[in-house]
């Protein structure tokens, strides 16, 4: 070989590392802002959204969903509503149980595997048909703290092109970005969460009532919604707390089923519980309040052998800037107009 072709060569060689540098340090780049989007926030659903756009936009997929658990102490992983692409049968159940053989290959060997990979790992995908049955190219954990807190599941690339060893890697950084801010999320819903009613507690409902109070001095509208269970006492004393901790759990996912994602549900303390409603106006906020109370008088409760019905009591506070000072102020009123249901006979509303 010549001293011209060598140079070329020699050449050719260094533009190619220099492709490959600039290439890295790109993806660095992008995985820095992903980084910041991903942590932007700890609110569970925008979360995710920004997980399935980041990887729909990144990694050029055509379909993508997360497996995750529904519930903070769920014992198995759900496919979150917000899935893009895949062609999803309502009557069958995404899920993959906790204990299930994948699970355990995934806190085991940690990576982004094809299915055949992971059938070739000897690892057994029985119960998981539905989900085979969408046919996703990739499955990627989501581990933090050695724990699995999700799994994303990407469909075909815009290119139909399988993914290189390269491209692996980046997505397994992409996922660990979004371990540790799924985990970070996960942390401050345990922190905020009343774990028995999957409600919000009242020290972040008292948080978010004052970050509104100070969004309503610009004209943004929005009310308090106070109820009580009528009569819970007598619950307790008649089938015991048991029985009274799984109504509260009940009217609770009632309370969180006709509520908007927008509003933020709340035990206040005991039987009470408090909904915060943006709207435009009154309308919005009654008729919530009446689709709740419909439900609760009309729903029969189980427990054991035990079949029971409940009511519930509510009062309404809509925004007004001369009387609501301060969030204890606009709660008091709410309170005052659920005192009044109370005194006027229950499983009634009355607005302030």
């Amino acid at each position: 070989m010549g001293d011209d072709a060598l140079l070329i060569k020699s050449g050719t060689q260094e533009f190619s590392a220099i492709e490959q540098l600039e290439k890295q340090v790109f993806d660095l780049k992008e995985l820095f802002e992903i980084s910041k989007s991903l942590n932007s926030t700890l609110d569970f659903t925008i979360l995710i959204d920004s997980l399935l756009l980041i990887c729909m936009a990144q990694l050029k997929v055509l379909k993508v969903g997360l497996l995750v658990r529904k519930h903070l102490d769920s014992e198995e992983f759900s496919l979150h509503r917000n899935y893009t692409g895949f062609e999803i049968d309502h009557t069958l159940a995404y899920t993959i149980p906790e204990k299930h053989d994948l699970i355990r290959f995934f806190n085991k060997q940690y990576g982004c595997y094809t299915i055949d990979e992971i059938r070739d790992n000897g690892v057994s995908l029985e119960g998981l048909d539905p989900i085979l049955e969408l046919n996703p190219s990739l499955l990627i954990p989501l581990q933090a703290q050695g724990r699995i807190n999700g799994i994303i599941m990407m469909g075909e690339r815009i290119d139909e092109g399988d993914f290189d060893s390269y491209e692996k890697k980046y997505i397994l950084n992409v996922a660990t970005l979004a371990s540790i801010a799924i985990n970070n999320a996960v942390l401050f819903e345990m922190a905020t969460t009343d774990m028995m009613t999957k409600l919000k507690l009242k020290h972040y409902l008292f948080s978010v009532l004052n970050e509104w109070l100070d969004n309503a001095k610009t004209g943004e509208c929005f009310s308090l919604l106070m109820f009580d269970i009528d009569f819970f006492k007598k619950v307790n004393d008649t089938y015991g707390h048991s029985c009274g901790d799984d109504v509260l759990r009940n009217v609770a996912q009632i309370i969180i089923d006709n509520t908007r994602s927008s509003d933020v549900a709340a035990r206040y303390g005991g039987e009470e519980f408090v909904v915060l409603i943006s709207h435009p106006g009154k309308s919005m906020a009654l008729k919530i309040a009446e689709r709740i109370r419909k439900t609760i008088e009309t729903t029969k409760f189980k427990y054991k052998d035990v079949i029971l019905g409940v009511t519930i009591s509510c009062g309404i506070a809509c925004y007004d800037k001369d009387r609501d000072v301060s969030g204890e102020a606009m709660i008091e009123r709410a309170d005052q107009a659920l005192y009044q249901s109370k005194q006027n006979g229950r499983n009634r509303i009355t607005l302030s």
